[in-house]
């Protein structure tokens, strides 16, 4: 649970909402999502999305905290009274999701947890997008070099309908295709239905 909503939050305001403009949230739902990271993943929203829009994950360390990277790549994106507390303290939110899971399962099993969402989350989901996402599955469409992998479809947040997504990287809905299924899709439209987001990515593309 706690990995599946770090993938969707990443999906949803990370890369559909943030990096590709694809759709507008509320600013309950903004924060929402927010707070959804800083406590299970301790993510810069400026930093995730600078990096993101250089295309390269693997410099993620070295130029997630390059001033200049930040201010080519994420110039759109301020830091407000929100971010400076507590949300650019990523390793308190840790902290805090750590310290949580602790006390709701015991010490021993609330460790297990946190470390298994972090292994799952960093050294598992991503590198499934972005390694195998390039090398192994279907194409759709052949404009691009990336795959689309059906199966890991629900537990990646619908980030592993790679090829689609960059074939239409300002569709909000990355499946296009029978059998295809997209988690954070269903989070959109349910957040448009509560008037809490508006699309404006690509249209044609969201028709259900």
């Amino acid at each position: 649970m706690v990995t599946q909503a770090a993938a969707i939050a990443t999906s949803v305001y990370l890369h559909r909402g943030l990096a590709h403009r694809a759709l507008r949230l509320h600013p309950l739902a903004d924060w929402g999502f927010r707070f959804v990271l800083w406590f299970t993943t301790g993510q810069n929203r400026r930093e995730w999305v600078a990096v993101h829009r250089l295309w390269n994950v693997y410099y993620y360390v070295r130029e997630a905290r390059n001033p200049d990277t930040l201010t080519r790549w994420a110039k759109d994106i301020r830091d407000d009274v929100w971010d400076r507390a507590p949300f650019n303290r990523g390793t308190l939110g840790g902290a805090f999701g750590i310290a949580a899971a602790m006390l709701v399962l015991g010490p021993g099993w609330g460790l297990l947890l946190a470390l298994t969402h972090f292994i799952l989350y960093v050294f598992v989901l991503a590198p499934s997008i972005n390694g195998l996402g390039h090398w192994w599955g279907r194409r759709k469409f052949g404009n691009n070099s990336a795959t689309n992998l059906r199966v890991l479809a629900s537990l990646t947040g619908g980030e592993s309908l790679h090829n689609n997504h960059h074939a239409h990287p300002s569709s909000p809905k990355f499946s296009m295709g029978r059998f295809e299924f997209d988690p954070s899709w269903m989070v959109i439209r349910a957040l448009v239905h509560l008037r809490l987001a508006r699309l404006v990515g690509d249209q044609v593309q969201v028709a259900s």
